[in-house]
């Protein structure tokens, strides 16, 4: 008998019919109290050796229907491994069509990262005596706010600079936490002559998941309160979203000179660079070194590219609502939102895994090297 589930952590299916294996519908379910889906992450049972047909009935109205086009979903057998399979968009829906070789298999949007995933990261970072995890609040259900604040005792606390990270302020763009993960693993690795030399002149505080309720709830976007964070960054309460409440209170008792915000984007298949232009008041100089660092990632790191993202100005009367604008506008310093695609990176394609949890990883250890130079240039 074929059992389709979602009742684990970051879960989201809803069933319609599951009758035939050759029909299996499905709906995506909304984040609580928003209209906003697209993250789906689930279980099938019973499968083995039989082609699978699974139809999910509402992926035209889904946040960003143009994401699904040319997209393929990622299974595992061991939730280690995230391999992609064949998937189509056609007459409204998103169509998954796998033969699975095992008995059990889940199916996701990403690679999922979880919220166990999640505190065993903070854990091994405290590993570190460069790290400590400081509580800086609760979401509003219960979970903890963790900051980590790393930096070398070795220098002058006076003179360093703040660098933020914040990642997953969209629950459901796990890629995000990944990125995070593979920068973290180089920012505390003692035998990384760059890290080393950056952890003299810097500290960085770092976020990994904004959004931990929206994660273990299986949201796309947004909160317990289906409340879009990253709108909230002007008037932040912590009625409806305490996580960009307590995150801007330790910006503006720490202070900030760089700022770097990861996210995932539905639509475009590359990884880009959203920068501060278009914005209210941005200085010349601040553009410059924003266009600066991107080369410098591009150069270091091939699966970065220079000439696809968003247009100047694509926001509009929201833009000062967003993380990096108004982080900039705040603190005048470089602030940027970088993001992945949830399909494969066109330019260096993957037929088996797509755009990647490594490379998101590899990426990440990769933004040490544009930090290291920005400095330089200082």
């Amino acid at each position: 008998m074929l059992k389709v589930s979602s009742q684990f952590d970051a879960g989201n299916i809803e069933v319609i019919d599951n009758s035939s294996l050759q029909d299996i519908q499905l709906q995506i379910r909304k984040d609580h109290n928003s209209d906003f889906y697209q993250w789906f992450y689930f279980r099938v049972q019973g499968g083995a050796g039989e082609t699978l047909r699974l139809r999910l009935l509402n992926a035209a109205e889904a946040a960003y229907p143009d994401g699904w086009d040319n997209y393929q979903a990622v299974a595992s057998y061991d939730r280690q491994e995230w391999f992609r399979v064949p998937t189509r968009y056609n007459n409204g829906e998103l169509i998954i069509e796998h033969t699975p070789e095992q008995g059990s298999i889940y199916y996701a949007y990403f690679a999922p990262y979880s919220f166990e995933q999640h505190l065993d990261l903070i854990a091994a970072a405290q590993q570190s005596e460069l790290c400590d995890v400081k509580d800086i609040g609760s979401t509003l259900d219960g979970r903890d706010i963790n900051l980590l604040r790393i930096a070398s005792d070795e220098s002058d606390v006076s003179k360093r600079l703040n660098i933020w990270v914040t990642a997953r302020q969209h629950p459901g763009e796990t890629m995000a936490e990944w990125f995070v993960e593979g920068m973290l693993e180089r920012l505390l690795d003692e035998e990384d002559a760059l890290a080393a030399d950056l952890l003299k002149q810097c500290t960085f505080w770092v976020v990994p998941n904004m959004n931990p309720d929206g994660a273990v709830r299986g949201h796309l976007r947004t909160n317990a309160a289906g409340v879009n964070l990253n709108r909230e960054w002007q008037t932040p309460t912590l009625e409806k979203s305490p996580e960009v409440f307590c995150v801007r209170e330790q910006m503006m008792a720490h202070g900030v000179d760089l700022f770097l915000d990861i996210h995932g984007d539905e639509a475009l298949p590359c990884n880009f660079i959203a920068g501060q232009a278009g914005a209210p008041d941005v200085s010349a100089k601040t553009l410059a070194e924003e266009e600066q660092f991107k080369h410098n990632l591009r150069r270091v790191n091939p699966d970065f590219q220079l000439e696809r993202g968003y247009e100047p100005g694509k926001f509009g009367p929201e833009t000062l609502t967003i993380a990096s604008f108004w982080v900039g506008d705040h603190f005048h310093c470089p602030a940027m939102t970088l993001e992945m695609p949830f399909k494969d990176h066109d330019e260096r394609p993957d037929p088996v895994y797509g755009w990647s949890a490594e490379r998101s990883r590899k990426l990440g250890a990769s933004m040490l090297n544009p930090i290291k130079d920005w400095l330089a240039r200082r």
